[in-house]
């Protein structure tokens, strides 16, 4: 393998916590919307909602989605809590 510079070894292992890092919170905001689908009743998606609005500004803010991608993933939770009602 060819000698790399400090710097690009640097970049590598950045690389590698940052990859980590996305796919840690990516995961977790999808738990959170499979939990939020599997909701037993309203009350109990009511509460969940916030929070897992909460997680997608997460994930937008860190760069794991875009924030328009977290905007549009919001409304259509909310479209459809509040279709179950």
């Amino acid at each position: 393998m060819a000698k790399r510079t400090r710097s690009a070894q640097k970049q590598a292992r950045q690389g590698v916590r940052r990859r980590l890092q996305n796919r840690t919170r990516k995961l977790a905001l999808k738990k959170a919307i499979k939990d939020l689908a599997a909701a037993k009743d309203k009350t109990e998606a009511a509460q969940l909602l916030p929070k897992v609005q909460s997680v997608i500004d997460r994930s937008a803010r860190h760069g794991v989605i875009r924030r328009k991608t977290a905007s549009r993933i919001k409304s259509q939770l909310a479209t459809r809590q509040a279709a179950k009602a």
